[in-house]
This record gives C-alpha cells, sequence and structure tokens, in this order.
C-alpha cells in the first residue's frame, strides 16, 4: 500500500465524476431502494458490507502491523482515496455502528474528500492525535459529529475547528466544550448552520453570545484593547441551535437573558433548544426589554432594545423588498423601469421616511401581534413550559414541533392551567406535527389538548404519566389517527385489576394508526421485581388494537406492560391465514399486521419463544429481538434460536 506525504491531485478529480449523490446516508439508512412494498439492499450497501467485514484482514491490518504507531503522515494514498466521499461517509458509519471502527481503519478513512464524519458511537477514539489528521487531511468537512469525545481539551477542538472553514453541521454535545470554542466556531467557521453544545457542562449561557454576532457596547470596546473586539462579528446562518443542560451562568436569569439576544440576533434561526427560552418569548413578545440591562452591562454588551430594534429594521425591509418584488413582477416592463429607479437605495432606506401605512406588517407601530412587533421564523421548539405558549405562539406563529414540560399545578394565577394549555395550542391546530409532553400527572389531563393539536400529529411523545384502568388511551389513539410515531413512557397503576374478556369490543369499532411505523410503550418498574404487577389487563385490547391497526409497523417496544402479552401476539399473528397469505408482503398484496417489524424489545413480558419464532418467520425483515427478563423463556429455548441467523435475539 503507497502511502504518500504529499496529496495526489489526480486522485482526488478521479473520485469526484464517480459520486452519485448518496444523501442523508445515515439519516435515511440510504442505499435501499423501495420497490413498491418491499426493500432490496442496493448493490452500493452490499459492496461496502463486504467491505466492512474483509478491510480488517487487509488494509487495516497492513497498516496496523506497519505504519500506524511508526509514522505520521500528513496524507495516505490507500485504497480509498478512489472512493467517492459519500461512499467512504457510509463505510465509516457502518464499521462505527456494527463496532468494527479502529484507530487503524479511521486513519484509512480520513481521506481529504470526505464531507461528513460522525464518531458519536465511538467517541473513544476521538484523541488530540486524530484531531490533528481530521484538521489537516479532511479540511472540506461540512458537518463533524464528535458527541460525547470527553478527553478531548478545549484548546484541541479550538486548533481543529480553525482548520474547519467549511463545517455547516457540527455536534459537540456532551464534550468538555467552553467558551473559547464558541469564540472559535463563530469567528472560523462562518458558514454553519447546525450547532449542538446540549450537556456541555463548562459552557456557561453567556458564552453563547459570540454566535449572534452581539456588538460590545462603546464603553467596553474602549476598555478592551485586543483585536478580538475591533469589529463586530457577523451573525452565524445558524438554523438550529442545541444548547440544553449546559453550565451555569453568573446569575439565575443569565440563560433567560442569553437566549433573548440569542433569538433576536440569529434570523434564520428555524430549531432552538435552550435553557430559558420560554420566558425570553415572553419577554421579547412584551418588549420588557430594561430587565436585561444589568445583564448587557455586566457582559458588556449592547442593550436589548438596540438589538431588538436592529431586527425589526432588517426584518422590515425584507418585507418591504418581498413586496416591491412582487409588485414589479405584475407589472410590465416599461412599468418596472420605472419603479426600480427610486428603490434602488431600497438597501440604504432609512424607515424613518416611509409612512406608517406604507411600512411593512411586521413593521409598523400599530397594535399587531405582539407588542414588539416581531415575527419570528421558529419551526422546531424544545425546552419550554406551558407558562410560556401564549407569548410563543404569538412570535411563532408557523411552529411545528413542540417540546414541553408541564407541572403539576392545580391552577395559575387563579384560573386552570388545562383551559390554558388547550387554548394556547389552537394556534398550531392543524399544523403542529411533533409534540412531546412531560408530565407527572394522569394522562387523561392532557386528553384536551391532543384533542385540538391531534389531528395533524406524525409524531407523539408522552413521558411520565400517571395510568389508571381507566386511561382513555384508545380515545387518544382516536384524535391522533396520522400518527407515525408514538412513544409513552409511563407510571402503571398502582392498585390491581382483575378482568374477564367479556367487554372485548369489535375489532371493526376500534381506532386504527395505519400509517404508524414506531411504537413504544414503557412502563417503570422495580429492578427487584422479576416481572411487573398485572394491573391493567385491558391495556391487552389498546395493544391487540395498535397491533392489527398498524401494518406499517417496523420499530416495537412494549416493555414491562401490566398486562399479559403473548396473547395479544398471538391473536395479532393469527388475525389473518399464516397458511396462505406468508408471502403477501412480498408480492405487494395487503401488509399484514407485524409483516415489516425489523426489531422488536419486548422486555420484562410474559412472551413465550414460540411466539417470537413465529414473529420471526413472518417477517423476513426483523433482525433484532430483544427478550432479556422474559420470564417464561429459558436458557435452552433461547440457545435454539441461534439458528435464526439473520435476527439476533438477545435475553438475560
Amino acid at each position: 500500500m503507497p502511502l504518500f506525504r504529499a496529496l495526489d491531485v489526480q486522485a482526488e478529480a478521479k473520485a469526484r465524476p464517480r459520486q452519485r449523490g448518496l444523501r442523508n446516508v445515515r439519516g435515511t439508512g440510504s442505499c435501499r431502494r423501495n420497490h413498491g412494498d418491499d426493500r432490496v439492499l442496493s448493490l452500493a450497501r452490499l459492496c461496502l458490507l463486504s467491505l466492512a467485514d474483509n478491510m480488517k484482514d487487509l488494509w487495516v491490518k497492513d497498516y496496523a502491523d506497519n505504519y500506524l504507531d511508526q509514522y505520521s503522515f500528513r496524507y495516505i494514498m490507500g485504497p480509498f482515496n478512489q472512493l467517492p466521499g459519500e461512499l467512504v461517509e457510509e463505510l465509516t458509519w457502518l464499521l462505527a455502528i456494527r463496532k468494527q471502527l479502529s484507530r487503524a481503519a479511521l486513519h484509512l478513512l480520513l481521506v481529504p474528500h470526505l464531507r461528513g464524519l460522525s464518531l458519536e458511537r465511538c467517541p473513544g477514539l476521538v484523541t488530540p492525535a486524530l484531531c490533528a489528521h481530521i484538521a489537516a487531511r479532511c479540511q472540506g468537512l461540512r458537518s463533524l459529529d464528535l458527541s460525547g469525545a470527553q478527553q478531548l481539551p478545549p484548546k484541541v477542538l479550538c486548533e481543529t475547528l480553525s482548520h474547519l472553514p467549511a463545517v455547516r453541521s457540527l455536534s459537540l454535545a456532551g464534550m468538555p466544550c467552553d467558551g473559547s470554542v464558541i469564540q472559535t466556531v463563530a469567528r472560523c467557521c462562518g458558514s454553519l448552520q447546525h450547532l449542538n453544545v446540549s450537556r456541555c457542562h463548562l459552557l456557561s449561557p453567556a458564552a453563547l453570545l459570540p454566535l449572534g454576532g452581539v456588538a460590545f457596547s462603546q464603553s467596553f470596546s474602549s476598555s478592551v484593547h485586543t483585536s478580538s473586539f475591533s469589529s463586530t462579528p457577523s451573525p452565524l446562518p445558524l438554523s438550529s441551535l442545541l444548547a440544553l443542560d449546559i453550565g451555569f451562568g453568573e446569575q439565575e436569569g443569565d440563560s433567560v437573558m442569553t437566549a433573548a439576544y440569542l433569538l433576536l440576533s440569529l434570523p434564520y434561526l428555524e430549531r432552538v433548544a435552550l435553557e430559558g427560552l420560554g420566558p425570553a418569548c415572553r419577554l421579547i413578545e412584551q418588549g420588557q426589554f430594561s430587565q436585561a440591562d444589568e445583564f448587557a452591562d455586566r457582559e458588556g454588551v449592547s442593550r436589548l432594545h438596540v438589538v431588538w430594534r436592529e431586527r425589526t429594521r432588517r426584518q422590515g425591509m425584507d418585507g418591504w423588498r418581498k413586496m416591491r418584488e412582487a409588485e414589479w413582477a405584475d407589472d410590465d416592463g416599461d412599468e418596472r423601469e420605472e419603479s426600480e429607479s427610486p428603490s434602488s437605495a431600497g438597501d440604504g432606506c432609512d424607515t424613518e421616511d416611509l409612512t406608517n401605512d406604507d411600512r411593512p406588517f411586521c413593521f409598523k407601530t400599530e397594535e399587531g401581534l405582539s407588542q414588539s412587533g416581531l415575527i419570528l421564523q421558529l419551526r422546531d421548539v424544545e425546552g419550554v413550559t406551558y407558562e410560556s405558549l401564549g407569548s410563543l405562539g404569538i412570535l411563532c406563529p408557523g411552529l411545528t414541533s413542540l417540546s414541553m414540560n408541564i407541572d403539576r399545578h392545580e391552577d395559575v394565577g387563579g384560573r386552570s392551567q388545562w383551559p390554558l394549555l388547550t387554548a394556547d395550542l389552537q394556534n398550531w391546530s392543524g399544523q403542529l406535527q411533533s409534540l412531546s409532553l412531560i408530565y407527572s400527572g394522569p394522562m387523561v389531563d392532557l386528553l384536551p389538548a391532543l384533542q385540538v393539536a391531534g389531528c395533524s400529529l406524525i409524531s407523539l411523545t408522552l413521558e411520565g404519566v400517571k395510568t389508571s384502568p381507566h386511561t382513555p388511551l384508545l380515545e387518544l389513539i382516536r384524535v391522533c389517527p396520522k400518527l407515525r410515531h408514538l412513544l409513552i413512557s409511563a407510571e402503571p397503576p398502582a392498585a390491581p385489576q382483575y378482568e374477564t374478556d367479556d367487554n372485548q369490543q369489535d375489532d371493526q369499532n376500534l381506532p386504527k394508526l395505519p400509517d404508524l411505523r414506531s411504537l413504544k410503550i414503557s412502563f417503570s418498574y422495580e429492578h427487584n421485581q422479576m416481572k411487573p404487577l398485572m394491573s391493567w389487563m385491558s391495556l391487552k385490547e389498546i395493544i391487540k388494537c395498535l397491533l392489527i391497526g398498524s401494518p406499517l409497523l417496523e420499530k416495537l417496544s412494549l416493555i414491562s406492560l401490566p398486562c399479559l402479552l403473548n396473547s395479544v401476539l398471538q391473536d395479532a399473528l393469527h388475525s389473518v391465514n399464516l397458511d396462505t397469505d406468508l408471502h403477501a408482503d412480498s408480492t405487494g398484496s395487503r401488509p399484514l399486521p407485524l409483516g415489516r417489524i425489523e426489531h422488536v424489545d419486548l422486555l420484562r413480558t410474559d412472551v413465550q419463544m414460540s411466539t417470537v419464532k413465529s414473529m420471526i418467520q413472518l417477517s423476513k425483515r426483523l433482525k433484532y429481538v430483544d427478550v432479556s427478563h422474559c420470564w417464561r423463556i429459558s436458557l435452552r429455548e433461547w440457545l435454539d434460536c441461534r439458528r435464526f441467523r439473520h435476527v439476533k435475539v438477545v435475553w438475560v
């Protein structure tokens, strides 16, 4: 294997024409083609899988034995230089998820034309030496994920990022990232669109301010004689910023003030997860900018009302330009030339010269949607509480995804919280696609809110809710007919319930979720408990309803259910004639219940191995089954399952 210290430009040029645009490799599990209702691995994926299985015995072994610790090469001209960057990225991902990615393999895969690198699944490989290789060889990286690499010092991270000017997506979650890293990102990564610094506990909220290019006040700038503050930096074009569970500020309200500054200074922001986001929205919506004066003086930045004024001016002028462009599009050529003359100075026109009637809507001073006269472009919001929903609805009318924490308060200011929550969710009725609620009270309390927002939901997550034998879970399914992903993490009913099967409903009258792809229903349990208390036997009908009415289901997780599950799975498996329709899914006929399942978790349930074998025989796509702590499965039965080589069955 030839090794060189210089880059072979011809080899790189040869690799580029072969790129076939395999986009979203990690996100979609690409290199698969859909043929009707079936999935077939593409030739590219099959080749990469073969390569992943065999490269360790050839190239990786040769490099590890002869070069890895003996030499330090700037560039390596090896077998992967001829491979398009998208395929190198996917090969790295395959090795990582299969736990086959080694230090030697990674050295060989760091090619100059690599555009995406994710080491989230193997953070132990991320060392200062590796980062030096990334900085030297992969300066064209557009996506980098180093999440969880806790052994990397901030200084090394700064040095690495300073050599990656083209990066657009950067994930540093759970790393020892501090303010110096954020300053480097703001200074060197001018094309950054996505940043994740969640769980970076060395990072204070105020350290995020450089991302928005917040100007320093004149008094502060004059007192600092370093080149760092010689000019006002431009805000990054961030559309996504995730910074939950970071360090503490000097004072309790720092997270709120920082969030307010970032919301106003990052005009392209669409997805955001910030501490203090809800109160910051309320502060902006009500125009209470003076609350941030003390924070501004302490941090040496411009007053918040100055930042707001600049944002509204830019938003107003953008709206003005769009309005004029729309008018020009309707004019004839001669009229358009005449109208272009007075607007040619539009970029520098002063809004004070416009009459109030001529100003764009978001720039008028009369009564509008918010007291601040501002509309944010947020689409996806995490980390808010229901108290802030009113202001959030006014500032962000285009919201499509919401993650919210609901405290168990009986009332707010003498008024019940549930009518307020329902009324606030009405702002996004018909457009909200994803909703996540964390609530430690009864699930039934959430039903009115879901009746308002459920009609358009594609994804629903309920965490920490309490259940009882009378929890209206069927009604919840009925009001969310378009769900593709349903996750419920709940407390089981406290009292045992013993029921007969006399009250079973007709399957035809039960609600169905025909588009459901992922289902997880998990109940908390005590680790010293061998099996859960059977305290909600009527849950069987609900599970059966979901399994039979969701033929597109691909991932199923039913954990520690307070009911008997094995009989429910058997009913679902026998809901069609398996003798005649066993291969209906592959021939384009009506899909079978559980016929497309790929991943199954049935921990701490009464499922039997015979039922698991029936599921394996039914679904040719099934690759993974976890039946850990299932008390009706024996060691002998589990060992016998090893004959299913295409399915991994886990049992402890």
